[in-house]
């Protein structure tokens, strides 16, 4: 809910909204938007999840028809690399990697924490090549459930906060404190 001057202060985001071309808030133009696919690239983790959510919500907020136009995407890289012998797989979470692991046995494992813990090519067969990246075009329902998200766990308002932690901390597998 950050203030539009407080916005432009953010170089990454300046810098972004000028990318995209388009302006922001009155100054909105989806016919001057540069692109027709932008892709948030994020790590498979906790941390890029969050960043995720922050995206979609400023999109959601300052943004809108992008979204509705249906130029927003989600890359999703994996968050695993198996391999036995000369097979190799690209898993993309914990359930499909203790699925693999029951199907073929010992293998070596190798936990991306990060995009940048992939060499160009690993990272180029997996989330950026058109032929086999997988990509999620995001809709307003996306955009709207980030938002609300977002304001209960980031807004002033401490109860909804409690509530929600309060309803969802038994299903917390993975904290990453």
């Amino acid at each position: 809910k950050a203030r539009l001057d407080k916005i432009f202060k953010n170089n990454e985001i300046a810098t972004m909204i000028s990318a995209i071309g388009c302006g922001i808030g009155d100054e909105f133009n989806i016919n001057k938007a540069r692109y027709h696919k932008i892709i948030i690239m994020t790590d498979a983790d906790v941390d890029g999840r969050h960043i995720t959510t922050l995206l979609l919500t400023f999109f959601y907020r300052h943004m809108k028809q992008l979204i509705e136009a249906g130029y927003l995407y989600l890359a999703t890289p994996p968050l695993y690399k198996v391999s036995k012998g000369k097979q190799k797989f690209y898993v993309f979470n914990d359930e499909k990697l203790k699925e693999l692991l029951k199907e073929i046995g010992d293998v070596e494992i190798q936990r991306f924490k990060g995009l940048g813990e992939m060499n160009p090519d690993q990272l180029w067969e997996t989330t950026m090549n058109p032929e086999t990246r997988i990509l999620k075009q995001l809709t307003i329902e996306d955009a709207i459930e980030a938002d609300r998200i977002f304001t209960i766990l980031m807004g002033e308002e401490v109860e909804p906060r409690r509530e929600f932690i309060v309803k969802y901390a038994k299903e917390v597998k993975n904290l990453d404190i």
